[in-house]
C-alpha cells in the first residue's frame, strides 16, 4: 500500500512510513532519556540507587558508537546524536560523582562526632548503673511498657503506610504512562513535520544495481565493541538491585524510556529493509539495541519485586 503526501509528488509506502516514525519516536526517546534519572537524583540529592559502573559503560559504549559513525562518516545527524549522547552521559555521570562525594564527607562527619560522643558514653552509664537493670525496677518496667507501645503504633500503622504506598504505585505509573504517549506523540509529529517539510525522505532500498561504500573494517569493529558495552552495561546495575534488594533511587521511567527507544530503533531498521545486506551492516546496533531490551525487562522485574524500599523498610521497622 501506498501513501500520497500533498505537496510532495512522491509516494510513500507504509512500510517507509513506519520506518520512519519508529525512528523519529526512538530519537526522542533518547533525548528525554537522561531527564528522569537526573530530577530523581536530585530530588533526593543522593545518587547512591545508580551503579556508576553502569553509567561509566555506557559512556565507552557511546563514544565508541560516536567513532565508529565518524570512521564510517555516516550522515551529520547520526554524528551530532552520538555527541549529543556522550555530552549527556557525563553530565549524569558528573552529578552522580557529585553527590557521592557531598554524601561521604556528611557521612564521614557524621562518624566523627559518633565517636566524640562515645569516649563519654561510659562515664554516663556508669553514673546511672546504680538506677538501671535491677532485678523488678521499676525503670525496666517502663521501658517495657514504651516499646510495647511503640510496637503496637507501628503494627496500626502499618495499613495506612500499604494504602500510601499504593497510591503513589499507582500516581507514579499514571505519570509514566502519560510521559510515554507524550514522547511518542512528539516522535510523531516530529516526523510528520520532518517529512512535509523535506528534511526527512525515505532511503532507497539497495536493489543491487548501485554499489555502496562498504563499512571500514575499524568502524565495523567500533560498532561490534559499542554493541558489546549496552549489552554489559546494565549488569552491574542488575546485580547492585540483587544485592540491595531495592531500586531506591532508580527512576522506573529512565528503564522505560530506554526500553521504548531499544524497540523502535530495532523496528525503524526491521521496517525499513530486511535484505540480507542492509541487514548485516546494520548488525552490532541491532544487537546493541534489541539485546538490552532483555535486561530492560529484568531491571522490571526487580522494581515489581523489590520496589523502592520504602515500604519493606517501614515493615522491618
Amino acid at each position: 500500500m501506498n501513501v500520497t503526501i500533498a505537496g510532495h509528488g512522491q509516494h510513500l509506502t507504509t512500510h517507509e512510513a513506519l520506518s520512519g516514525v519508529f525512528g523519529s519516536i526512538s530519537l526522542a526517546s533518547w533525548i528525554f532519556l537522561l531527564v528522569p534519572q537526573l530530577i530523581e537524583n536530585y530530588r533526593q540529592s543522593s545518587a547512591d540507587g545508580i551503579s556508576l559502573a553502569f553509567l561509566t559503560v555506557w559512556f565507552i559504549g557511546d563514544v565508541t558508537n560516536l567513532a565508529g559513525a565518524l570512521w564510517a562518516q555516516l550522515v551529520p545527524t547520526v554524528i551530532a546524536l552520538a555527541v549529543y549522547f556522550c555530552f549527556a552521559d557525563l553530565i549524569l555521570i558528573t552529578q552522580c560523582v557529585y553527590y557521592n562525594a557531598k554524601n561521604a564527607r556528611k557521612a564521614a562527619r557524621k562518624a566523627s562526632t559518633r565517636s566524640e560522643d562515645s569516649v563519654e558514653q561510659p562515664l554516663l552509664g556508669r553514673r546511672d548503673s546504680s538506677n538501671v537493670g535491677l532485678p523488678g525496677s521499676h525503670t525496666r518496667r517502663r521501658s517495657s511498657a514504651a516499646s510495647a507501645r511503640e510496637r503496637r503504633r507501628r503494627a496500626s500503622s502499618l495499613p495506612s503506610l500499604v494504602e500510601e504506598d499504593e497510591e503513589a504505585s499507582q500516581s507514579a505509573w499514571l505519570k509514566n504512562t502519560l510521559s510515554i504517549f507524550g514522547v511518542c506523540a512528539v516522535g510523531a509529529a516530529g516526523w510528520a513535520i520532518a517529512w512535509r517539510t523535506g528534511v526527512w525522505v525515505p532511503t532507497p532500498e539497495n536493489d543491487g544495481s548501485s554499489s555502496d561504500p562498504e563499512t571500514p573494517l575499524g568502524a565495523s569493529i567500533l560498532g561490534y565493541a559499542s554493541a558489546i558495552c549496552y549489552l554489559g552495561a546494565r549488569i552491574p546495575q542488575i546485580v547492585k538491585n540483587q544485592k540491595d534488594r531495592s531500586c531506591e533511587g532508580l527512576s522506573l521511567l529512565f528503564f522505560i524510556l530506554s526500553l521504548l527507544g531499544n524497540a523502535t530503533y530495532g523496528a525503524g531498521i526491521l521496517f525499513h529493509s530486511i535484505e540480507k545486506d542492509y541487514f548485516l551492516t546494520n548488525l552490532p546496533w541491532l544487537i546493541g539495541s534489541l539485546g538490552t531490551i532483555v535486561e530492560d525487562v529484568i531491571i522490571f522485574i526487580q522494581f515489581r519485586v523489590f520496589g523502592i524500599g520504602e515500604h519493606s523498610s517501614a515493615v522491618e521497622a
